[in-house]
């Protein structure tokens, strides 16, 4: 981000992504616990990685309340502009932490050939949450061009990588469901994996994120 200005409208702009922030937390709280609950009870390494992407999520939804909530306390755009690029840094770890438990896990499951069972209730959460998540992904990015804020963007560029493993994990459960084909569920989790690190890294360097 460069040249921060602060125009008069500015402090709409800030609630409103304060509105979707809230929502993202909220959202992926109650998404997270509904996933890795079924995850246990089916031994779904797939599904276990987008539960907990999920509470990564809110963590990252938390990281951007702060930096929204640190603009609104000040008008030194010196302090916007630390505040904004320790936020986006902050965000691309949490990304790298989540690809890092999704190799493991998926490796492990992998190798010691553990069987998960079909999961209708990890069925129906991944559905409803790529309308959720595409939503979100979209009003974020329109909300971070209008501030000029690449830590939102990259938050904005998380959601979309939710939207993105939810589809994964759902064609990954949903074809263990059909044909019994244990070994699609962590291949799913791997696929998620190499998408979370180019995603942490082009947050990391702060590159623009791609659109849904």
């Amino acid at each position: 981000m460069t040249g921060l200005a602060l125009p008069t409208d500015r402090s709409s702009l800030l609630g409103r992504g304060l509105r979707l922030e809230y929502l993202t937390v909220g959202w992926n709280l109650v998404e997270g616990v509904i996933a890795i609950s079924a995850a246990l009870a089916a031994g779904s390494v797939a599904l276990l990685g987008f539960g907990i992407d999920s509470f990564v999520e809110s963590t990252s939804g938390g990281i951007l309340i702060w930096r929204l909530l640190a603009e609104r306390g000040t008008t030194d755009l010196e302090r916007i502009e630390t505040v904004e690029r320790r936020a986006q840094k902050l965000v691309a770890v949490s990304l790298f932490g989540l690809a890092a438990f999704v190799l493991f896990d998926s490796v492990k499951t992998l190798a010691l050939q553990e069987r998960p069972e079909p999961s209708a209730v990890g069925i129906a959460v991944t559905g409803l949450s790529i309308g959720v998540m595409w939503w979100l992904a979209r009003a974020k990015r329109r909300t971070a061009i209008a501030l000029g804020s690449r830590a939102m963007e990259a938050d904005a560029f998380q959601t979309t990588a939710c939207w993105w493993l939810s589809i994964i994990v759902l064609a990954g459960i949903g074809v263990n469901a059909l044909t019994g084909w244990w070994w699609a569920d962590p291949v799913a989790a791997l696929v998620m994996t190499a998408f979370l690190v180019r995603e942490g890294r082009e947050a990391w360097r702060g590159e623009d994120c791609c659109e849904v």
